[in-house]
């Protein structure tokens, strides 16, 4: 049973919301994030990465930095940039991105639920992102930014969604990317009350993006709690912000690796090494892997396509990942890579960026080959997230990206 209740958000109006709404904070280094808020002075990004507003070279993680967020939120909320529903609602967001739209709900998820294992995960986070996170939470009062959630496919509330999204839109507007987002408030307390039953028949949840936020949530939850000594279990810190998105309607894309150096190995050596364990094909151009199995590579200016030998299937389907089995037969034994998360000669790069990034990478001389893998599919995710399984770090890439502005929790 997953609990999911409404919230009274805090929003940015109609005329304002299309531009406050942000690509997240995770997704933007610094210096692009003062690229893509130069000239907008109601951006978000003001919020979520503060430090544009301060000098460049700046610790990202210095008190200034998250003083400077809250002090942009709160100047927001004076000027009436964001106002506040006067009800606890949830809200309905579509996103459409080339021709696909995926439909979810935003509400609040229990922080208890998370450390029962009812939420989901299938990725570690890292302690350094985590306790930014709980800073940032702590010095706004606030979730600023929603987590991605998902679940497995239910009819009735698939047919509920439909239902809400024939009355009108409060937010519809493309983004410079291309994306269309669009949202609907839904006050009416008969469809509060139904989709609060319907989700409570829903056995688990899981964070599909946005680990981190969600665990530091969960521990400002938990910090709330054991620090109120009135502590009745409703108050909204105990709550965390999310959109929940049914299964069959997102799309994972691939998420590749680029590698600084070949571990001392000549190019023609680890091409040999690769042919113990890889059938191995000179491609003509550029070429993604077709299926689950294959992997491309891309090294000295030359695309090669790699089939393993003599592969079989698992019972723990983890092991059965193509990014799984990279990291066993090549990686790890060949180019020395034991620890992902660690390794500064590795690097990895979403597939919505394209092939033509990798090259770039390895062109200029920064790194010393590429691997462009096959995506992992949602039927996997759940399955390994379902067995308590840890994919690999940076396995999955979804698009499109939530936009951050357009709803906030207030834990007051």
């Amino acid at each position: 049973m997953a609990t999911f209740r409404p919230f009274r958000a805090l929003r940015p109006t109609i005329e304002a919301s299309s531009r406050v709404a942000s690509r997240p904070y995770d997704v933007l280094n610094s210096k692009e994030a003062r690229i893509e808020a130069d000239g907008n002075p109601v951006s978000f990004l003001q919020v979520i990465k503060p430090e544009i507003n301060l000098p460049p070279g700046i610790d990202p993680y210095s008190e200034e930095v998250y003083l400077q967020g809250k002090k942009k939120l709160t100047e927001f909320l004076n000027e009436g940039i964001f106002i506040q529903d006067s009800k606890a609602c949830f809200y309905v967001y579509r996103l459409t991105m080339d021709g696909r739209s995926q439909t979810g709900i935003v509400g609040c998820c229990s922080c208890n639920e998370y450390y029962e294992g009812k939420i989901r995960k299938h990725e570690l986070t890292r302690t350094i992102k985590e306790n930014d996170r709980v800073r940032h939470i702590n010095t706004q009062n606030a979730n600023a930014e929603p987590v991605f959630f998902s679940y497995r496919a239910e009819h009735s509330i698939d047919h509920m969604v439909k239902e809400i999204m024939t009355d009108q839109s409060e937010y519809d507007f493309v983004a410079e990317d291309g994306v269309r987002h669009e949202l609907w408030v839904v006050e009416d307390e008969r469809r509060i009350e139904i989709i609060e039953q319907k989700l409570l028949s829903v056995e688990s949840l899981y964070v599909a993006d946005g680990h981190h936020r969600t665990a530091a949530a969960a521990r400002v939850g938990r910090q709330r709690k054991e620090q109120n000594p009135s502590h009745t279990g409703e108050e909204e810190y105990n709550f965390f912000m999310a959109v929940l998105f049914p299964e069959d309607q997102l799309k994972i894309f691939d998420y590749n690796r680029v590698v600084r150096d070949l571990n001392g190995l000549k190019p023609n050596d680890f091409l040999n090494e690769l042919s113990e364990v890889f059938e191995i094909t000179k491609l003509i151009e550029a070429k993604s892997p077709s299926r689950k199995g294959i992997v491309s590579t891309y090294l000295d200016r030359q695309w090669y396509e790699l089939k393993v030998k003599n592969r079989h299937a698992t019972s723990n389907p983890k092991d059965d990942l193509d990014v799984t089995l990279l990291s066993r037969l090549v990686l790890e034994p060949i180019l020395g890579i034991q620890d992902l998360r660690k390794d500064d000669r590795i690097d990895f790069v979403g597939g919505i960026r394209g092939l033509s990034e990798l090259e770039k990478r390895v062109d200029s001389g920064e790194m010393a080959l590429a691997f462009a893998l096959y995506p992992v599919s949602m039927e996997e995710l759940l399955a390994i997230a379902d067995i308590g399984e840890i994919m690999p770090p940076k396995t999955t890439w979804f698009e499109p990206k939530l936009r951050s502005g357009l709803f906030i929790h207030d834990l007051e």
